[in-house]
């Protein structure tokens, strides 16, 4: 009988720290963020950190701060900043939301590779996405009615651009939401009038060509000075520990940000 209780302490101190080493994380938020970054930092990370797994969900910036509320992530990823009244819902709860700043990106215009318009000025992308210019004859271009396509609303590249671009104006009312920036690239690749924005780590689509803004293309050497520049993030509910925390600390690491200038982002640690 002794020796059968040792065998079986044995089994289980043997059996435990594999099962302790084994987790999940969940990421929901920014598709911006989620459709190749996220993907690839938790790929490299799984490398090094051994026996963890990730449930990432990309379905907009949104979603990151409702799903941190529910309990249902450990980290959201938000390709803008937390709004005030989603920071009071935290902080109603007792709940204390953490933000960490993970990478800049560039809001990018793009139109179909066949539009002969290569340059608008910020009034023109204004009058553009609010509606009050609706053909492309009215900035240089062919004659035809101007397709826009724009993110959903539960984007923060969303009400992001609103902001950048538009003065915080509405979308013009024949604009069409997309659900995420390949689906933009996709219908502005196949629309010879039609013109969106994306993330520059989606920028370089078939079918599509970046237009300069004022005589600027985005550059990731001085990504700041780009008119639709911003930071992105990701949040934790409380003080992150255990494998969330390495996983953030990844992140701001040297191989970290080596994947996040890979995919066409620029580290925090860089931006200028």
């Amino acid at each position: 009988m002794l020796s059968r209780w040792i065998i079986s302490t044995l089994t289980c101190l043997l059996v435990a720290p594999a099962i302790m080493a084994q987790s999940t994380l969940r990421i929901r938020g920014s598709d911006t963020l989620g459709a190749k970054l996220l993907p690839q930092l938790a790929e490299a990370f799984k490398k090094q950190a051994g026996k963890v797994s990730f449930d990432i969900a990309a379905e907009g910036s949104s979603t990151a701060f409702t799903n941190l509320a529910s309990g249902t992530a450990e980290i959201g990823m938000s390709s803008r900043k937390v709004k005030p009244e989603e920071g009071a819902e935290f902080r109603a709860k007792g709940r204390d939301l953490q933000e960490f700043e993970i990478a800049w990106d560039v809001i990018v215009l793009v139109v179909n590779k066949n539009n002969p318009v290569s340059d608008l000025k910020k009034k023109q992308v204004l009058q553009i996405f609010t509606g009050d210019i609706q053909d492309w004859s009215e900035v240089g271009g062919t004659p035809g009615q101007i397709s826009i396509y724009t993110r959903n609303t539960s984007s923060g590249t969303y009400k992001d651009f609103m902001g950048l671009a538009m003065r915080d104006r509405e979308y013009g009312a024949n604009s069409q939401k997309m659900a995420g920036n390949e689906q933009i690239a996709a219908e502005v690749g196949a629309n010879p009038n039609g013109i969106g924005y994306l993330g520059l780590a989606y920028a370089h689509a078939p079918g599509t060509k970046i237009v300069s803004i004022d005589g600027a293309l985005p550059s990731t050497a001085e990504v700041k000075k780009y008119p639709y520049a911003r930071p992105t993030f990701l949040y934790t509910n409380g003080t992150p520990t255990g494998t969330t925390k390495s996983f953030i600390d990844f992140c701001h690491s040297p191989p970290g940000e080596a994947i996040i200038t890979k995919v066409g982002f620029v580290p925090k640690s860089r931006a200028k």
